[in-house]
């Protein structure tokens, strides 16, 4: 987020180009800037936590409103006044049949011209055409996360606003030992029959 914001991409490119800072466009601070969450849940709360240091207001949209307590002064709204009203959006919502596509060429042109789409849930939520699409026109600025993963849409590839990488969030020597270690105890409690330290929400409803 901070990285699309701040060009940080197309900066790098040009540092290794042997520019600077020589034609690179002007970015944004994140001061009074407007993040729309879709999907209030626990991602999307702890990234409104992460996000209130740098001065960045909140809104939500959820299927239905969550507790005063949970929201922690965030703001819900319809979903189309968080497209319409956002300077970044950041989407944390399950991938079912029902989101498959959920923003697509429609949605993408109810945003504001350069938002920031963040996508830190499944790809394919997000129609990858039409966003790679908006993002070569400028109405988006910058994004990640691929509907067809290890394959990636060449118009994101080749856009150098696209911030894309691998994902690296659980990519490292500590955190992979802890989830190693979280599944043999999940294993461990389901052979003795003992209360789970985690679920899929999908499992334990369709049962």
């Amino acid at each position: 987020m901070l990285g699309a914001l701040r060009q940080l991409n197309p900066s790098l490119k040009s540092l290794r180009a042997g520019n600077f800072k020589k034609g690179l466009d002007f970015g944004h601070n994140p001061q009074e800037k407007i993040l729309g969450i879709f999907g209030m849940g626990r991602i999307g709360r702890a990234i409104k936590k992460h996000v209130e240091p740098f001065g960045i207001q909140t809104r939500y949209h959820n299927c239905s409103p969550i507790s005063p307590e949970q929201a922690a002064g965030a703001e819900y709204v319809s979903s189309g006044k968080l497209l319409s009203k956002s300077d970044i959006i950041s989407i944390n919502i399950p991938l079912t049949a029902n989101t498959k596509g959920l923003i697509g060429t429609k949605e993408i042109a109810q945003m504001k011209e350069g938002v920031v789409l963040v996508n830190t849930a499944r790809g394919a939520i997000i129609d990858e055409a039409a966003m790679a699409d908006a993002l070569n026109s400028g109405r988006i600025a910058s994004v990640d996360v691929y509907e067809n993963e290890p394959v990636v849409n060449e118009k994101l590839v080749k856009n150098e606003r696209a911030l894309l990488v691998s994902y690296l969030g659980t990519h490292t020597v500590e955190t992979l030992a802890k989830m190693e270690s979280w599944a043999m105890e999940n294993a461990r409690r389901v052979v003795l029959g003992e209360k789970l330290l985690s679920t899929v929400p999908e499992q334990v409803n369709s049962q």
